[in-house]
């Protein structure tokens, strides 16, 4: 089986940073996509940031010049450096990794536990 192991969620003021890392372990052959999407209270989950394996990225708009995806393939690990922070970035952020495959060649989605991210005015 698969997990993903988050952590760097808390508590900052609006206009600080956060950085959070999310560990994929298991019998994983290779990860596809990696990512990050978010759920405020009341709201659906959207995606904030994805990377390929290659390297290719996806942001939402809203976080544009503010956050920074990347990861590490031999760790399998996938970070987000979150700049300029907002109270509307106020969130559970969940990481995905999605396409993986592992010990029996097929591929799966999973998701992590969630983090919670809460900035203030």
């Amino acid at each position: 089986q698969v997990q993903l192991a988050e952590s760097g969620g808390g508590l900052v003021q609006s206009g600080g940073s956060l950085r959070l890392s999310c560990a994929a372990s298991g019998s994983i052959l290779s990860i596809y996509f990696m990512g990050w999407y978010r759920q405020a209270p009341g709201k659906q989950r959207e995606l904030v940031a994805k990377m390929t394996i290659a390297g290719n990225t996806d942001y939402a708009d809203s976080v544009k010049g503010r956050f920074t995806i990347s990861r590490d393939n031999a760790k399998n690990t996938v970070y987000l450096q979150m700049n300029s922070l907002k109270p509307e970035d106020t969130a559970v952020y969940y990481c995905n990794a999605d396409h993986v495959v592992i010990h029996d060649g097929r591929s799966y989605q999973y998701w992590g536990q969630g983090t919670q991210v809460t900035v203030s005015s």
